[in-house]
């Protein structure tokens, strides 16, 4: 079997696609277009706009195929990922790479395949954009010239919706930054304009004229400011709709997408995978930053080194303190386990690249890209294991309170 490629840069390039923050399944509307684009100008059955993480190939948009997501290892645009402006294979059956994959023993039987890598940054080819069909295909310079403006204007679409995300997040930390300073100077001005209150009564008795019209000032204007903080909060309440996040979500949120992103690729190994929530916290609001990378890379590797007929489980948390919530993930697998060397150098961020149960590829980037990951929110990670006797990953991160 072929040794899978990595790219020189992988940690880099993994890292560059992990700051896109992306729910794989969300785009398929905002590329559909551009992908039917591509199948046209080049005259091809199937197009597909992919984005390759540590272990799968996931197809956001296409045109032809339906296909959401595959194995790394199975995938033709892997080669393209690596180095140079395109990759071509002019016949995928005479090709030993790929004559046994199921897309081309299988229905749809595609033979012809070219791709163009959505590069980043420096280099950091996050994925491709490809063209498929059924015969062999010649595409003449212009073509090519086509599809690479559609690639770029790929990548345009996805900056654009990085920053429009970026922006969202700016807008809801302000919206509650507003609700907060409402709330905040209801408390004092309630209690001047109490004392206000106090001080008035008893000057009335007392007939201290000069008292009197003092407080009266302070109650006056005490009761504008707190009129002021009724009407931030109104107009937040009845004048408009809350600002929404994309990038938030909660526990139930959370579930739904790890559940239909993942049993997929559990189903394939005959593997049952299950996501739990606590009720009690089931339903309050946090940011998604970086959550469907790094539970998704740790149920990958579950998935990846538990055999066929058992088990992961994915329980999420989320505990309230005073000024913070913890969100714990655990994932949970009957698989092969890990010795102590192992979970050492999965801890530093140094483990070494091994294959899974049914001789899955190893990349070796996954854990340590959800070790930095986790540092970078200021998390911590535990890993519970002994060879055979499966394995526990423990994930906490601090979420600020909405």
């Amino acid at each position: 079997m072929p040794v899978p490629p990595i790219p020189d840069n992988e940690m880099e390039r993994l890292l560059s696609l992990s700051e896109f923050d992306l729910d794989y399944t969300e785009h398929k509307d905002s590329f559909k277009d551009l992908a039917k684009l591509a199948a046209k100008v080049t005259g091809t059955e199937v197009s597909l706009v992919n984005l390759i993480d540590s272990y799968t190939q996931w197809s956001i948009s296409g045109h032809g195929l339906e296909i959401e997501q595959m194995p790394r290892e199975d995938s033709v645009c892997q080669y393209t990922i690596i180095d140079g402006e395109y990759f071509e294979v002019e016949d995928l059956r005479n090709d030993e790479r790929f004559r046994d994959k199921f897309y081309v023993t299988d229905g749809p039987k595609l033979r012809y395949y070219y791709g163009i890598p959505l590069k980043v940054g420096d280099d950091h080819n996050i994925g491709a954009l490809c063209v498929l069909d059924k015969n062999v295909k010649e595409l003449t310079p212009e073509k090519v010239e086509l599809l690479k403006i559609i690639a770029n204007e790929i990548l345009s679409r996805l900056k654009d919706l990085k920053v429009i995300n970026k922006l969202k997040s700016k807008l809801a930390e302000a919206s509650e930054i507003q609700k907060k300073v409402a709330h905040d100077i209801r408390g004092p001005l309630s209690g001047i304009i109490g004392l206000a209150q106090l001080i008035s009564e008893q000057g009335e008795s007392n007939q201290i004229e000069e008292v009197l019209e003092f407080t009266n000032l302070i109650h006056k204007s005490g009761r504008s400011i707190l009129e002021l903080a009724d009407e931030i909060l109104s107009a937040d309440k009845n004048d408009h709709k809350p600002i929404s996040n994309g990038a938030e979500f909660n526990l139930l949120v959370f579930k739904d997408k790890i559940e239909r992103l993942f049993i997929p690729q559990a189903r394939n190994k005959n593997i049952m995978l299950t996501v739990t929530t606590t009720s009690e916290s089931e339903r309050i609001p946090f940011a998604r930053n970086k959550l469907l990378q790094i539970t998704g890379n740790l149920i990958s590797n579950a998935i990846k080194f538990t055999p066929a007929g058992g088990y992961v489980n994915a329980d999420l948390s989320l505990e309230p303190n005073d000024h913070t919530h913890i969100l714990q993930i655990q994932v949970k697998d009957s698989g092969v386990g890990i010795d102590e060397k192992a979970i050492e150098k999965i801890l530093k961020g140094n483990a070494a690249s091994t294959t899974g149960t049914t001789g899955e590829a190893g990349f070796g980037f996954g854990l340590a890209l959800v070790k930095h990951l986790i540092e970078t929110l200021k998390g911590s990670i535990n890993i519970y294991s002994k060879p055979g006797q499966g394995t526990v990953f423990e994930v906490r991160l601090p979420q600020k309170m909405q």
